[in-house]
């Protein structure tokens, strides 16, 4: 008869339970405290952006323009649908958390078994386990028949783990290995079946705890946020001063106070560069979709930015680099060698199909076991039938004593009993009648195989009479038939993906719960570096964390860790001053992932909770499309920066050209709110539209990561913003001292300043689209977003210049084409000397 689990248990009572239940609390993990609405508009509205476009928006409104104030404060809505979006995205994060730690339970009370729901499990409680069953909480096993348990949302072992029976004394310890008596919240039964003894519920299992690490894991500001807030403080309070100055002056010297005020607002309408937060914005949300084409789903824009100065990226393994999907890659009888990964196009010899058919009949008949799906598997692809005929007699089941299991069938057709059995290698040799060296012979191939990091089984089989048939497999005289090899293989992308990344830069180090053999044959296989330097959880738990730090700068692989582990090491490299990018897909990942800078989730196989604790989520679990987002993460940043130096410079110009004239009393004022408000229906577009769709420059992938201490707004960049907007002032500032002398209507003069104003601002639009290739190649580079703007450029401008109503809004004269031409010719010669720079910066 087949063995079962014991039936004389009698549990908890009811009262006893529903006693515990009242004292203890429920089964399961509190729901992250949500914020209030208010709390988080008030969080929102703290910030100085968006005090700046709320600002700019009343600003606009006070003068009337509503359409410009409509626009302002619209975005202001839109950034802040966005930021009460993601605050509860990531709240999420415990409560995903909280469904995975509460399935259903079936427990023994008052002698019988009773189905009930997980969060009223209570410590005491006897658990009834078989496979497909999540486990509710944390237990120690008291009785089971070969009980295997899939652990790798706590630990990425890529395999289920053995248990054993708890001698009632040991103390719970944290999960990984084989043979533990404990069993863990969350976990998977894939084989067997057990009778387990709660231990911890709630925030005290293994799961709680890495709920906690949730709630305390502290995420940082993004260096772009941190310096746009300095930024906009900083041009807020000199536009500020700027404007009270010209209020006075043009006060004093004019004697016009009402006219002062109209052209100190009109000074601060210049200079408040309200186009950044709007930018940011923008730009972040456009590359949120852009990246999500890319099979890369954003959750928090700001790792957006933050995957150009990438120079670590930590890597799972189980999920992450392979498909956390067992498979038979080695088969090797006495007369026979194959690995099926090596050999696509293989053909089995008579050995090799016995030695697959007599593991496949060794495994359950409906396996759970990743293992058994890969060996059954194979054989069905084999031969699909291959049990049709035969009858399992009796079952053989694992045991700690004896790792080995097996099937006794009957052959209905010639009235056989075949006996397969597979289990542990050293298992097997034991119950065959080998001789010295065939057992040397084995031995060592187990040992080949082990080094590339196979889970290795053997494989025995005997056919017996009715009358012979034993209780125990030791009984038996077993004929040994060969060793099977298995893996969870990397997948095929991967090993591309890692060239890309040492190319670009950035260090690889994997960080897994499996054992080292398995994680050094990963590494290998995809080419990572330095793969035979390698740390253990155990060698990781004597060290401190200055030891950490100075050896982390050469370790590639880490093995055996636990969820602490993994946030420790991420800190270490923080520490060093590394920018870290964490992928993961199991709940064992979530703290390391919010820890870092950059999380990265896995869509497909990756636990709710991953996700939720992570930035970025591959949808299609591909490696490879790691590389893709940390493209699509140079490219928005070079383009940020180009829109932002382009942001500079034109405001240099526009609020020299409001500011000049105020000091002189017989010159005409240059700029109305009117002019100023054209001027940015060309800057919005452009900086928000223009650059956002430039394409990425040739060398992106090629250059080191960008140093995490240049800043976006760096000298360089605001140095060559100021000569540009300094050149394009020089320039129409000549063109108004000419059409001083030429016309002698103010208006036209107005007309003819400001158009010259319109081209060089085009002309800064593109030769700011890249700062390595001339005008003429850029103008090659497509754009539409750049053609739709120059045409609508130019038929505007035609318009104002030349509509008696529009002349009349704009205080202008009509122009003639000569003059049209003059400013035409002025604006491209404002950029003249940064495409010489260009040049000789190639050369």
């Amino acid at each position: 008869m087949n063995k079962h689990l014991k039936d004389d248990f009698k549990g908890l009572s009811e009262i006893e339970a529903q006693k515990i239940l009242k004292e203890k609390g429920f089964n399961e993990l509190p729901s992250s405290k949500p914020k209030s609405i208010l709390h988080m508009i008030y969080e929102i509205f703290s910030e100085p952006m968006f005090l700046l476009l709320v600002a700019c928006g009343v600003l606009y409104l006070f003068l009337g323009d509503i359409q410009e104030a409509i626009m302002l404060l619209g975005f202001v809505f839109v950034m802040m649908g966005i930021t009460l979006y993601q605050e509860r995205k990531t709240e999420r994060a415990l409560d995903a958390l909280k469904d995975l730690s509460s399935p259903r339970a079936l427990v023994i009370r008052d002698g019988e078994r009773k189905r009930i729901p997980g969060k009223e499990v209570v410590v005491g409680d006897l658990l009834v386990l078989t496979e497909g069953d999540r486990v509710p909480a944390d237990s120690a096993i008291v009785d089971t028949i070969g009980l295997s348990v899939d652990e790798s949302l706590l630990t990425g072992e890529s395999v289920p783990v053995r248990k054993a029976i708890w001698d009632g004394k040991k103390k719970i310890d944290q999960p990984g290995g084989e043979d533990l008596p404990f069993i863990y919240s969350g976990t998977l039964i894939v084989q067997g079946q057990a009778i387990a003894q709660v231990i911890s519920i709630g925030t005290h299992t293994e799961i709680g705890k890495i709920g906690k690490e949730l709630q305390n894991v502290v995420e940082e500001e993004t260096r772009l946020k941190v310096e746009t807030k300095k930024l906009v403080k900083t041009i807020a309070i000199i536009g500020l001063c700027l404007c009270l100055t010209v209020i006075v002056i043009y006060g004093v010297i004019r004697g016009s106070w009402i006219k002062a005020l109209l052209t100190g607002i009109t000074l601060a309408m210049a200079i408040l560069p309200e186009e950044f937060p709007v930018v940011m914005t923008i730009f972040l949300a456009l590359g949120a979709w852009r990246m999500s084409k890319k099979n890369v789903l954003t959750r928090k824009v700001s790792a957006i930015e933050t995957l150009g100065t990438a120079t670590v990226l930590c890597t799972d393994k189980t999920g992450t680099l392979t498909y956390n999907r067992m498979t038979v890659q080695q088969l090797y009888t006495k007369n026979s060698y194959i690995d099926i990964l090596k050999n696509k196009d293989n053909s089995f010899s008579d050995s090799i199909k016995s030695l697959i058919l007599n593991n496949a009949l060794a495994c359950m008949q409906n396996p759970f076991d990743p293992m058994e799906k890969a060996i059954v598997k194979l054989q069905n692809e084999t031969n699909n039938n291959f049990s049709e005929g035969l009858e399992i007699i009796k079952e053989y089941s694992l045991s700690a004593e004896l790792l080995a299991m097996g099937n006794l069938w009957l052959n209905k057709k010639n009235n056989t009993y075949t006996l397969s059995v597979k289990g542990s290698p050293e298992a097997i040799i034991n119950l065959c009648n080998l001789s010295n060296e065939e057992r040397l012979v084995i031995e060592n191939q187990i040992v080949l195989m082990a080094k590339e990091g196979l889970r290795v089984l053997g494989t025995a089989f005997v056919v017996v009479s009715k009358d012979k048939i034993k209780d125990n497999l030791k009984d038996y005289d077993l004929s040994f038939i060969g060793l099977i090899g298995l893996s969870d293989p990397h997948r095929e992308t991967v090993p591309e993906a890692v060239k890309e990344c040492y190319k670009a830069g950035m260090r690889i180090i994997m960080i897994t719960g499996d054992y080292p053999g398995t994680a050094q044959a990963i590494a290998r296989n995809i080419g990572l570096k330095n793969n035979d330097n390698i740390i253990t959880g155990p060698e990781l738990i004597s060290m401190s964390d200055d030891d950490l730090k100075s050896k982390i700068g050469n370790v590639s692989v880490f093995a055996r860790m636990v969820p602490d582990q993994k946030l420790r090491i991420v800190n270490a490299l923080k520490a060093r001053g590394d920018i870290v990018a964490m992928t993961g897909d199991g709940v064992n990942d979530a703290p390391a992932l919010k820890a870092s800078n950059i999380g990265i989730a896995m869509g497909e196989r990756g636990t709710d909770v991953a996700r939720e604790a992570s930035s970025l989520v591959l949808v299609n679990d591909d490696f490879s499309s790691i590389i893709s987002a940390v493209r699509m993460g140079r490219r928005i940043y070079d383009n940020l920066q180009k829109a932002s130096a382009y942001i500079f410079s034109i405001h240099v110009p526009i609020a020299g050209l409001s500011f000049i004239p105020v000091f002189m009393a017989d010159l005409p004022i240059i700029f109305f709110p009117v002019h100023v408000v054209f001027l940015e229906l060309i800057i919005d577009p452009a900086c928000s539209i223009v650059f956002e769709m430039e394409t990425e420059e040739d060398n992106i992938m090629d250059r080191p990561p960008r140093d995490k201490k240049q800043p976006i707004f760096n000298r360089k960049m605001i140095g060559l913003s100021l000569l540009q907007g300094l050149s394009v002032l020089i320039i129409v500032g000549l063109v108004y001292i000419i059409g001083l002398k030429r016309l002698s209507n103010p208006d036209e003069v107005r007309a003819f300043t400001f158009t010259t104003l319109v081209f060089s601002n085009i002309s800064l639009i593109i030769t700011n689209r890249s700062w390595h290739q001339n005008i003429f190649q850029i103008l090659k580079k497509p754009n539409k977003a750049m053609s739709w703007l120059v045409v609508c450029v130019i038929i505007l401008v035609l318009l104002v210049t030349k509509l008696p109503y529009l002349n009349k809004l704009f205080h202008f004269a009509p122009l003639h084409l000569i003059d049209l031409g003059i400013c035409f010719f002025a604006g491209l010669l404002s950029i003249v000397w940064f495409e010489i720079l260009k040049l000789f910066r190639k050369n």
